[in-house]
């Protein structure tokens, strides 16, 4: 076992060595260049596409489920254990300065974001029952014209969503809260968990949309409550706090993880990967759900998905990384959610900390378990066809039952191993289809300004 987790952190050095999250951030750079920075100019207007009304009856527009609907689907595997795991590792390693680096990183994701969710729709087909499927295999296929690329993409999808970030990841850190909360065991953590998931997913993405749209605002409050909390018990130190992350991101000394002389490196490491693993622009899953919304227009979804990293890493994300910073627990013997959890009981006490940080952690992983359950899904459908989702739906469930008797090290390296992989394709499609995406967008702005003549 000792030999497997080496071979597997030699595989995940390299996968997210310098050269992915150079690429990740280059295409994030050049698609905001190419969008005119559409995630400033247009950030107020794609939050009131988010909050809009929508009219699910409405025929005029394709699709299984509002554009609302399809961003909590993808909310709901994006808002995750990384927003609490992934932060304080990143703050930990890389010391405060990641935060700043993980900001960054969010900000260029935007534009990322936006561009694979409005080829998602473009791109996107409708399946032997009428569901409609997009994402960055289709787009891959159809756009690209590359069939054995799309199918890897989906193949990478599929282990991604069984076998690390959608499953095990996730049912660990949900076992490990009952236990501390509950004490109760991980086999019936395990049964309980099982049979939430079971009852959500084989309703399918109706189903899985209807509560994650429930979920997702309740838990993004409750956690975001709790932050703005510890924050503003904390206010004074909040100047210094913020100093010292805009300074620690180019000093030579980084966290616990970097070595004099390197800081810089480490913090920016730390930072864009964890930023990038936890709202997973670039990594192709969002576009997956993102295809099913109910709308004309490719680019009206891309910028309701747009928001998406905007409320996963600049506000949630933010708000865990000035908790830590602020009650100084990144710099000890901690790790992990260990860190949150520590900064949320120094402030709030033992019973009401350790309680709101894993009422947290327990809404967050769950959302993210069914969110990823429709990703791997939709990529059985690709690769297999529609006949095969009832079974995969239940073996989905058995492996979720089984988390249990995983052990968590390796499980959080293969899922950083497979999200890596999944980016590579989807990152050349965005490359190639930058034209698709300019297009896109032009078309439905010059459709908005006919509507301001119209009513001028």
């Amino acid at each position: 076992m000792d030999s497997l987790a080496k071979i597997l952190d030699t595989i995940d050095g390299y996968i997210w060595g310098a050269p992915l999250l150079v690429a990740l951030m280059l295409i994030g750079i050049f698609l905001t260049y190419k969008l005119r920075l559409i995630q400033v100019s247009n950030l107020v207007f794609s939050l009131k596409l988010v909050f809009k009304k929508s009219n699910e009856s409405d025929e005029s527009k394709q699709g299984e489920i509002t554009g609302f609907a399809a961003l909590c689907t993808a909310l709901a595997s994006t808002i995750g254990t990384g927003n609490i795991v992934g932060v304080a590792t990143a703050v930990h390693m890389g010391g405060p300065g990641a935060l700043f680096w993980m900001f960054v990183a969010a900000f260029f994701g935007m534009a990322t974001k936006y561009s694979e969710c409005l080829l998602a729709i473009k791109y996107r087909e409708v399946d032997e029952k009428g569901k409609y499927r997009g994402g960055p295999m289709y787009y891959i296929k159809n756009g690209m014209h590359n069939k054995p690329l799309a199918a890897l993409f989906a193949l990478l999808t599929v282990g991604a969503g069984c076998f690390g970030i959608g499953t095990y990841c996730q049912v660990n850190s949900m076992v490990e809260a009952n236990s501390i909360m509950f004490g109760m065991s991980p086999l019936a953590s395990c049964a309980i968990i099982s049979a939430l998931v079971g009852m959500v997913t084989l309703g399918g993405l109706k189903s899985i949309s209807k509560v994650s749209t429930k979920l997702i605002p309740l838990m993004a409050v409750f956690y975001i409550v709790g932050c703005l909390f510890v924050i503003a018990v904390n206010i004074q130190g909040l100047p210094a706090a913020i100093v010292t992350i805009v300074s620690s991101a180019f000093s030579f000394d980084a966290g616990l993880g970097g070595a004099t002389g390197i800081g810089i490196l480490v913090a920016m490491r730390f930072g864009v990967a964890r930023g990038m693993f936890s709202n997973e622009a670039g990594l192709g899953s969002a576009p997956i759900a993102a295809a099913s919304a109910k709308t004309e227009y490719a680019a009206e979804q891309g910028l309701v998905n747009m928001t998406g990293t905007f409320f996963d890493t600049i506000v949630i994300c933010m708000l865990t990384g000035l908790t830590i910073v602020l009650t100084n627990t990144w710099s000890g013997d901690l790790n992990g959610a260990a860190i949150t959890s520590e900064a949320f009981r120094l402030t709030l006490g033992d019973s009401w900390g350790i309680y709101l940080l894993n009422i947290g952690l327990l809404l967050f992983a769950f959302t993210t378990i069914i969110g990823w359950n429709y990703y791997a899904e939709s990529c059985v459908v690709y690769l297999f066809g529609t006949k095969c989702i009832l079974a995969y739906r239940f073996i989905y469930v058995l492996i979720v039952a089984s988390a249990a008797f995983m052990t968590l090290d390796l499980v959080w390296v293969l899922a950083d191993i497979l999200n890596g992989l999944m980016a590579l394709p989807n990152l050349l499609a965005l490359f190639i289809l930058r034209k698709d995406i300019v297009e896109e967008t032009v078309k439905y702005f010059t459709y908005l300004k006919s509507l301001k003549g119209k009513v001028a």
